[in-house]
C-alpha cells in the first residue's frame, strides 16, 4: 500500500496550525496584536507567568526570541517591565493598560474564529478533537524531551 505523506497527521495538523494562525493574524493585527504573542498575552493576563524566563518555558520557545517579542511589545506598549523587589537583577512583566483593554476583543475575535473553523463539527467532536491534539502535544514533548536528554550524554 503507497503511503501518502501528505495525508499524514503530521502534515495536515501543519496545515492546519497554518490556517488558524493566518486567520488569527487577520483578526488580531487590526487590534494591534500578534498571534505570536498570544501566549504572552494570556499567560500575562491570568497570572500563570510575569519573567521572561517563565513566558519562554510557558510559550515554549527559547530565550533570545522571548527577549526579542518582549522587547517589541514593550515597544509596542502592550507590556511594562518593573524591577523584581525579591530580585534586582531581573523584572517583572505585566500588561500595559492598552493591552489589558484590548484583550476581551481578541479574545472573542479568537473564539469567533474557531467556532468558524469547526463549522460543521458537534461539540462532542470539538471536545474530542482538543483532547486528542493535547494527547498529541504531550507525547510530542515527551519525545522531545527524551532525545534532548540523550543528547546530553
Amino acid at each position: 500500500m503507497d503511503e501518502d505523506v501528505l495525508s499524514t497527521p503530521g502534515h495536515l495538523i501543519s496545515l492546519a496550525a497554518r490556517g488558524f494562525a493566518r486567520l488569527s493574524e487577520t483578526r488580531l493585527k487590526p487590534l494591534g496584536f500578534g498571534v505570536g504573542q498570544l501566549p504572552v498575552l494570556v499567560a500575562l493576563q491570568d497570572g500563570t507567568a510575569s519573567t521572561q524566563r517563565d513566558l519562554a518555558r510557558f510559550a515554549r520557545v527559547e530565550q533570545p526570541p522571548m527577549a526579542q517579542m518582549l522587547a517589541r511589545m514593550e515597544r509596542d506598549g502592550l507590556i511594562e517591565r518593573t524591577r523584581d523587589p525579591a530580585d534586582g537583577r531581573s523584572s517583572r512583566i505585566v500588561l500595559a493598560k492598552a493591552a489589558r483593554d484590548g484583550m476581551p476583543e481578541a479574545i472573542a475575535a479568537l473564539f469567533q474564529g474557531n467556532e468558524e473553523a469547526l463549522a460543521g463539527f458537534t461539540d462532542a467532536e470539538a471536545g474530542q478533537l482538543v483532547s486528542l491534539l493535547k494527547r498529541l502535544i504531550d507525547n510530542l514533548d515527551q519525545i522531545a524531551n527524551a532525545e534532548s536528554a540523550s543528547g546530553d550524554c
